[in-house]
C-alpha cells in the first residue's frame, strides 16, 4: 500500500489549502493508499537548536549519508533532545512514498511551522528521491508565470527549490489558488472571478493528481 505524508501548515481552520489538500488525499485514500496527517499549525515543531546543529557537525565529518545511520551522531545529551524532537517526524517522512505539503503563502513566503518542520527533518546529503513531493498553495494576489509579483514567489518556488536542490526531488509539483484576497479586499474585488477560476482549476488537479500518484511507491529492502 503507498503511504502519502500529508502536512497541513495554514493557521485558518477551513483555508484553501486545506480544502485542496483534503481533495487530494481523499483521492489517494479512494486510490488504495494509506494518508499519514500531521497539523503543522495545529503542533508546531520547535525552532532548531545547538544539539541538532552537532548532529549536522557530526553527519558531515564522519561522511555519515544513509539515513538509517543518522542516529550514529546522537551521542550528547543536548543532541539527545534534540533527536527526540527529529525522531518521529523523520520517520514519518521517510516511511512515505509521496508528500503533500499544504502551504499558504505568508509575507511572501511559507508559515513559520513548516519552516520548522523542514529545518528539523533535513541534514546534510540528504537524498529523498524518488518520492513524490506535491504542494498544494493559496496566495492572496496573483503570482503566477508571467505576473509582475512572479518574482516574489518565495512560496511553492521555494518549495520545489529546496526539494530538488537538497533532497535530490525531481518529481515536485505545485497547485495553487491564485487571488484569494480577492473575496475580501475592496481592491481586488474586480478578480473575484479570476480568483474562483483559479480555485477550481486547482481543486480539479488537486483531485486528478492524488487518484494518478497513489500508484507511487519506493523501492525498500526487504
Amino acid at each position: 500500500m503507498s503511504r502519502l505524508l500529508h502536512l497541513d501548515s495554514s493557521a485558518r481552520s477551513d483555508s484553501f489549502t486545506r480544502r485542496l489538500g483534503e481533495a487530494f488525499a481523499d483521492s489517494w485514500r479512494a486510490g488504495g493508499g494509506e494518508v499519514v496527517h500531521r497539523d503543522l499549525a495545529a503542533d508546531p515543531p520547535p525552532p532548531i537548536r545547538e544539539g541538532w546543529t552537532r548532529i549536522c557537525d557530526t553527519l558531515l565529518r564522519e561522511g555519515i549519508t544513509e539515513i538509517d545511520d543518522y542516529s550514529e551522531a546522537v551521542r550528547t545529551e543536548r543532541e539527545r533532545e534534540a533527536w527526540a524532537v527529529v525522531r518521529p517526524l523523520l520517520d514519518e517522512l521517510v516511511a512515505a512514498d509521496a508528500v503533500l505539503i499544504g502551504a499558504p503563502m505568508y509575507n511572501f513566503g511559507i508559515p513559520a511551522a513548516l519552516k520548522a518542520w523542514i529545518d528539523q527533518v533535513t541534514f546534510p546529503k540528504m537524498v529523498l528521491a524518488p518520492r513524490r513531493f506535491v504542494v498544494v498553495a493559496a496566495r492572496g494576489g496573483a503570482y503566477g508565470p508571467g505576473t509582475p509579483r512572479e518574482p516574489y514567489d518565495h512560496n511553492g518556488r521555494y518549495l520545489l527549490d529546496f526539494v530538488r536542490g537538497h533532497y535530490a526531488v525531481e518529481d515536485g509539483e505545485v497547485i495553487a489558488a491564485e487571488l484569494v484576497n480577492s473575496l475580501v479586499d475592496p481592491a481586488l474585488a474586480g478578480r473575484t472571478a479570476q480568483h474562483r477560476e483559479s480555485a477550481a482549476d486547482a481543486l480539479r488537479r488537486a483531485r486528478e493528481r492524488g487518484a494518478e500518484l497513489v500508484g507511487h511507491r519506493i523501492p525498500r529492502e526487504g
